[in-house]
Formats: structure tokens, C-alpha cells, sequence
């Protein structure tokens, strides 16, 4: 059997370059011969769509590239485009579900995407079982981009885990708190995290990316925030709560 072929056979390695093909990160040669494969592959090509679905909502955390003065001009000059005003901010948390540059301004460096990808990957290994595989994931990040948090959510155990990868230093009398910001409504608490390390949070029932597509933390006074009805404090990083 060639190695080809072995490839081609092994359902692990078959997942992971479905993976990178759908996240962009399968180059050149081993790119064209996967391509090569998708025309008489009616599995890989699912499998391809599948990544692609589940990648697609992190499209719009790239960093937007902002073009030069001269790069505008000319567009102005080719098409007439006309600059407009600024549109007057609205409160944060109402901005916060429909303002785009929240979406862009977030940033997903590649070192996030790829946790999330590594994260997604095992979750889907033969070995685990589906009981104790997570069934959400959301990278958080602050505002300048930087991955500080990987939450997993598992559905069938209604626990979520909320890990730091980059330890956090507050004041003794402050708090991070975990909140869920659904598509209507107020953001809901989802406990206190630690400052480094991981927890072990209750999911609440319904806190799917469905209902619930963003996530949040913020600095609040030592025991959580003391409004019943929401924060108040800065964010300080968040991310989108997605399926997996």
C-alpha cells in the first residue's frame, strides 16, 4: 500500500487536513494532492464543508488591514467613494450583539486559532468518548488580541471548563466573572473564574451558541458583580461561544 493510500485511509489524518484545508494552512504540494483527491471523494469533500462550518463564524475575528491615504484616494478617485461620518456609540452591551467592529476589533491572533483547532481536533479523537468530549468551545481574547482563555462546554455533562493560558494579575479586592451574552436580553452570570489555572462552572441549560454566541468576562469587586442584573465592569476579554 502506498503512503498515499495510507493517508488517504486513516481517518485521523484525514479529519486534520480536512481541517487545514478548510482553515487555510495546507500549502502547496500537499494542498494541490488533497484537491486532487475531492472528486471521487464524496466523504473528504463532507468532511471539508464540515470544517468549513464550524470555521467560518471565526472569519470575521481577523484584524482588518487598514489601507493607506493613498490606497483611499485612489479608490475615491476610480469609483468616487465618499467618506462618511461616524456614527454616534451606543451603550456597549446593546452595541455589543450587531456593532461589526466588535466582531473585527477582536482580532483572533493565529495562536488562538490554533488552540481552537487543536482543542476541536481532540475532541473528535476515536479514543475519548462522547460523554467526555466537549461539544462548545470559545477562544477569549483581549483587546489587542491576545488569547487569554479557552472555554469547553459539554452539554450531556452540563459543565463548562474555563482555562487561562495566560495568567491574569488583579487586585485583591477585584474578581473575573464569566458572563453569557445571549441574543436577547440581558448577559447572564456564569460564576466567578480564577485568575490563573482552571474551573469547573455549572452550564446552564440553554447556554448553547444558538441562544448564546458570545462570552464575556469582566473585573468586578471582590465576589462578583453586585448588580443582579448584569455587570458592572469592564470587559476585559471575550470571544464567541461556538459548536464543535
Amino acid at each position: 500500500m502506498s503512503i498515499r493510500q495510507t493517508v488517504r485511509q486513516n481517518a485521523t489524518l484525514r479529519e486534520m487536513l480536512a481541517a487545514e484545508y478548510a482553515l487555510g494552512t495546507l500549502k502547496g504540494g500537499a494542498r494541490r494532492r488533497l484537491e486532487s483527491w475531492l472528486d471521487d471523494d464524496a466523504a473528504l469533500r463532507f468532511a471539508i464543508t464540515e470544517w468549513q462550518d464550524r470555521l467560518n463564524p471565526m472569519s470575521e475575528f481577523a484584524t482588518p488591514a487598514h489601507p493607506s491615504p493613498e490606497v483611499w484616494r485612489a479608490i475615491s478617485k476610480e469609483i468616487g467613494l465618499q467618506k462618511t461620518g461616524h456614527q454616534s456609540k451606543k451603550s456597549f452591551w446593546l452595541n455589543l450583539r450587531e456593532d461589526l467592529s466588535f466582531w473585527r476589533g477582536l482580532g483572533m491572533a493565529s495562536t488562538a486559532l490554533a488552540t481552537i483547532l487543536i482543542a476541536v481536533l481532540l475532541t473528535k479523537q476515536p479514543e475519548l468518548t462522547p460523554p467526555a468530549a466537549p461539544t462548545y468551545v470559545a477562544m477569549l481574547a483581549d483587546d489587542k488580541a491576545q488569547a487569554i482563555a479557552l472555554v469547553t462546554g459539554d452539554a450531556s455533562l452540563k459543565k463548562m471548563v474555563v482555562k487561562l493560558v495566560k495568567q491574569q494579575t488583579i487586585a485583591a479586592d477585584k474578581s473575573l466573572e464569566l458572563w453569557a451574552v445571549p441574543k436577547e436580553g440581558p448577559p447572564r452570570s456564569l460564576g466567578l473564574i480564577a485568575s490563573d489555572g482552571s474551573i469547573t462552572l455549572p452550564l446552564p441549560e440553554g447556554t448553547t451558541p444558538e441562544t448564546t454566541p458570545l462570552l464575556a468576562v469582566t473585573l468586578e469587586p471582590k465576589g462578583g458583580s453586585p448588580n443582579p442584573n448584569g455587570p458592572t465592569g469592564p470587559i476585559v476579554f471575550k470571544g464567541a461561544w461556538l459548536n464543535i
